[in-house]
């Protein structure tokens, strides 16, 4: 997801799908296609007692992360079948030299071709990246840093800042202008600003890495050195002008609609006329500005930051953004910091692996065309449409149960769920790439295409109509999200597959994996900032005051709970709860919602026999359970509770199922068991 589209887009995401590159997870060892492996359990730990070990421990001792890998886990059995999917694809498409020219499969062909020429791109070094450093040398005074700036955000470059284009959260029928903070190259701002040893030593580390690269440019160690704590200067300043992730999730927090003359006024020495015209912006109208006060220190820095140092700064961004497309050795020092460093990762994964994820993410619709055909049927977007049905039936039905909610604000609650619009497996509308010129010449120069057509065609849509067609994830991503703003649940074709959505597999599996993921994107529309915006996606409050209240403290509840839960007991390391929440309210809400829809399903038939052992309520929660098996590295777990708003996997499991009734009931829990909780957690 784009940076400024994703504030508030939010997905079931597995760990963390802005390293999607790095995650990947096993297809060996995997679970049998009918649904539950009862190999992969423990029974030797109680259910009651550790639940995620009890569904999970033996499939965690059998699988050894491998060393390409931060995580390992079952549930990702889906990523690897879809790339290797994707692979024949755009194999077939890079040998289809009869291919008509501008056609999707001559662009994804070529792409993808031009990705794996590692020949040429050896031979190539630096040399793609030269014409862009030679731009940065020649700036001359603070107006060519500007120019430079707003060229190098046509590629993707987030120095200083972010712009694009979102919907107006008070307007959701409006497409406006939105800058955002941005500029730093550690994942997040908290990683300059603490003391501790290990933020300490990771810092020094960045420096080596940042110095490291410089030297690869060309420049001599002392001055690569002297570059590097140039470079972690100006981004400590920014780092502390910038809000916490926590600070962000609040949607009100990050609306500051102003006009131009406003913006004059916010950064007086930063002209924004330039910027927009040289973004293509013609009428670029009121712009929405993330973070005044980030803008206020990117003014004072224009200023105050000699242009020796501002070159310095553009030329390591450029670098790090494009590194990955480069010769070996800067892919190899790239990954240095970025794998082994941040996520404990010990190898880079295989090259064709790297070059199907670059397609996906340059070219996502037109390669989607291709594997919808060969990967979803019509016959799983029928059923999987049935089983969206009867998760909202089932929340429909819980709403007007609630006792803690009025009248007035469930008719609200009833109203924004029935305007759900419902996305499932590809869009409608694909999207036209008749204007991207790709061929199999410089990989780097087909991603930095493809990076400005995208950034175009974003900036294309400010001052226009909401296209509520859209998608913002490709066909075959392993997610699913919901956009507060098109008060909308999308299921992309690549998360409908084993084991989330199994046609093999009884009906009490189905619901506790793909079930559970329906429900837990329904009730994000919900969560502690979802509920914050109306039927039509606007920043509204809906709410009677008392039930807003008392929505709050349950919550809240959530907060306290996983902000008790121990990462790592050394360093007393534990999850941010106000940074999770909304993800673990999606997860305990989607879960109640999935069971309460699992049992409709039962009314009027047979009760199922029970299978391996276990009734349909025993395997709806081990359903869900399974899906979350996972091993991870410590460093990779450190980067997901510093950045990632999703609690991790074993939170995931017996955070929710602590608070339900309905789990303890399965498994015979009493008062006293670590699953059972005396101050439970209810909203749903």
């Amino acid at each position: 997801m784009r940076l400024l589209k994703s504030r508030f887009v939010w997905g079931l995401a597995l760990l963390l799908m802005a390293l999607a590159t790095a995650i990947n997870w096993s297809s060996e060892a995997a679970a049998p296609s009918k649904g539950l492996d009862v190999s992969n359990m423990d029974t030797s730990v109680p259910a009651c007692q550790d639940f995620y070990r009890y569904a999970n421990g033996g499939w965690m001792k059998k699988n050894v992360i491998p060393a390409a890998y931060p995580s390992w886990g079952t549930a990702n059995i889906v990523d690897e079948k879809n790339r290797d999917t994707l692979r024949a694809i755009l194999e077939a498409a890079a040998k289809n030299t009869s291919a008509p020219k501008g056609s999707n499969t001559q662009k994804i062909g070529q792409f993808y071709a031009s990705c794996m020429n590692e020949q040429k791109i050896e031979a190539e070094g630096i040399k793609p990246l030269q014409p862009e450093l030679d731009l940065i040398d020649k700036m001359r005074d603070t107006k060519d840093l500007q120019a430079e700036i707003a060229h190098l955000h046509g590629y993707g470059i987030g120095a200083l800042f972010r712009f694009g284009a979102d919907q107006d959260f008070k307007d959701s029928t409006k497409v406006i202008g939105s800058a955002g903070q941005g500029g730093l190259g550690l994942p997040d701002r908290d990683y300059y600003l603490k003391d501790d040893e290990k933020s300490k030593t990771l810092r020094n580390q960045y420096v080596a890495h940042v110095a490291k690269m410089f030297e690869l440019m060309g420049d001599d160690a002392q001055k690569a050195q002297a570059e590097a704590q140039t470079v972690l200067g100006i981004e400590t300043a920014l780092a502390r002008a910038s809000m916490t992730r926590v600070e962000r999730r609040k949607p009100e927090n990050v609306y500051h609609k102003m006009t131009l003359a406003e913006l004059k006024a916010l950064t007086p020495n930063f002209s924004w006329e330039d910027y927009f015209k040289r973004r293509g912006l013609t009428q670029a109208g009121d712009i929405n500005i993330g973070q005044p006060d980030f803008f206020k220190e990117v003014d004072r820095q224009l200023t105050s930051v000699p242009l020796a140092d501002w070159k310095t700064y553009l030329r390591w961004h450029l670098i790090n953004s494009a590194a990955s497309a480069l010769s070996s050795k800067f892919v190899d020092e790239d990954f240095n910091f970025k794998g082994r460093t941040l996520t404990g990762t010990q190898e880079n994964l295989p090259r064709w692996k790297r070059c199907v994820s670059s397609v996906d993410r340059a070219l996502g619709e037109a390669l989607g065309q291709e594997y919808v055909k060969v990967a979803f049927t019509p016959e799983s977007k029928a059923r999987m449409a049935e089983l969206v049905g009867n998760l909202i039936s089932a929340l429909r039905e819980d709403i007007g149960t609630l006792s803690w909610m009025s009248a007035e604000t469930r008719k609200q609650a009833v109203q924004k769920l029935s305007a759900f619009a419902r996305k499932i497996g590809y869009p409608d509308k694909w999207r036209d790439y008749s204007a991207l010129n790709i061929d199999r010449g410089s990989f780097l120069t087909n991603r930095f295409r493809a990076i400005n057509f995208e950034a175009r065609r974003e900036l294309s849509k400010i001052g226009k109509p909401v296209d509520r067609t859209e998608w913002g994830m490709s066909p075959p991503t392993v997610n699913a999200y919901y956009n507060p703003s098109m008060n909308e649940i999308v299921f992309p074709a690549g998360i409908l597959q084993p084991p989330f959505f199994n046609a093999e597999a009884d009906d009490a599996i189905n619901y506790g994996a793909i079930g559970a993921v329906i429900g837990h994107e329904m009730t994000h529309g919900f969560d502690d900032q979802g509920a914050k915006f109306d039927a039509e996606g606007n920043l509204k409050n809906w709410w009677v005051e008392a039930d807003l209240k008392n929505f709050q403290g349950r919550a809240q509840c959530i907060i306290n709970q996983f902000s008790s839960f121990v990462v790592d007991e050394k360093d007393n390391l534990r999850e941010k709860g106000e940074l999770v929440a909304g993800e673990s309210i999606a997860d305990l809400g989607g879960l109640t919602i999935a069971y309460a829809a699992f049992q409709k399903s039962l009314e009027s038939k047979p009760r199922p026999p029970m299978i391996d052992g276990f009734t349909p309520e025993q395997r709806f929660f081990l359903g869900y359970a399974q899906v979350w098996a996972t091993n991870s590295r410590p460093e990779f777990e450190r980067l997901l509770v510093n950045i990632d708003p999703h609690p991790l996997p074993r939170f995931r499991v017996n955070g929710p199922l602590s608070n339900m009734p309905v789990f303890q009931q399965a498994f015979q829990c009493k008062k006293g068991d670590p699953m059972v909780r005396e101050e439970r957690c209810q909203i749903w």
